[in-house]
C-alpha cells in the first residue's frame, strides 16, 4: 500500500512539474536559467502549445542590456527582426505554426548585460484564433516572465 501511494505522490509531482514548466521559456543551450556577466551565450527559446489550437507567432522582446549577434535557421518559420537606432535588435517575431501538443525551439547567440542582475524575457505567444498569451509577468500567476539570473 504505501509503495503504491508513494507512486501516486510520485506521479502527480511528476505532472505538477512538467505543467509548470511548460510555459514559454527562455534557457541557454544546456537548458540553464542562469549565466555570466558580459559572456556570449547560446540561448533557445522553448515555445509549447499548450491550447488545441496552433500557435501562429512567437514574439520576444529583447531586454536593455541583451545584444543579439545571429539565429538559427528554425525550418518552417519566417523571422522578422526590428532594430533600434542603433542597430541593436530590440524584437523578434516568428511566424509559423506549431500544433497543439507540439513545441518549438528558436535558438539565437547573444552577449549578456556588463553587469550581474536579473535578465526579464518577455514572450507573447499568438494563436490561431488571434488569442495573445502574454508571458510577461502582467499577471505572474497566469504568465511567468521567463528570467535568466547573470552572475
Amino acid at each position: 500500500m504505501k509503495t503504491l501511494i508513494r507512486s501516486a505522490l510520485t506521479l502527480t509531482a511528476a505532472v505538477l512539474i512538467s505543467v509548470a514548466s511548460a510555459h514559454a521559456t527562455v534557457r541557454t543551450e544546456t537548458g540553464l536559467s542562469e549565466s555570466k556577466v558580459g559572456a556570449s551565450e547560446t540561448y533557445r527559446l522553448n515555445v509549447p502549445t499548450e491550447k488545441e489550437i496552433a500557435t501562429t507567432q512567437i514574439r520576444l522582446v529583447v531586454p536593455a542590456g541583451v545584444v543579439i549577434s545571429r539565429f538559427q535557421v528554425t525550418p518552417g518559420f519566417t523571422r522578422t527582426v526590428k532594430k533600434d537606432a542603433n542597430g541593436l535588435v530590440t524584437e523578434i517575431v516568428w511566424t509559423g505554426r506549431v500544433a497543439p501538443m507540439e513545441y518549438a525551439r528558436f535558438f539565437f547567440q547573444a552577449k549578456n548585460p556588463a553587469a550581474a542582475g536579473e535578465v526579464v524575457w518577455k514572450i507573447y505567444q499568438t494563436y490561431s484564433d488571434g488569442s495573445v498569451v502574454a508571458w510577461d509577468d502582467t499577471n505572474p500567476a497566469e504568465g511567468p516572465a521567463s528570467k535568466t539570473t547573470v552572475k
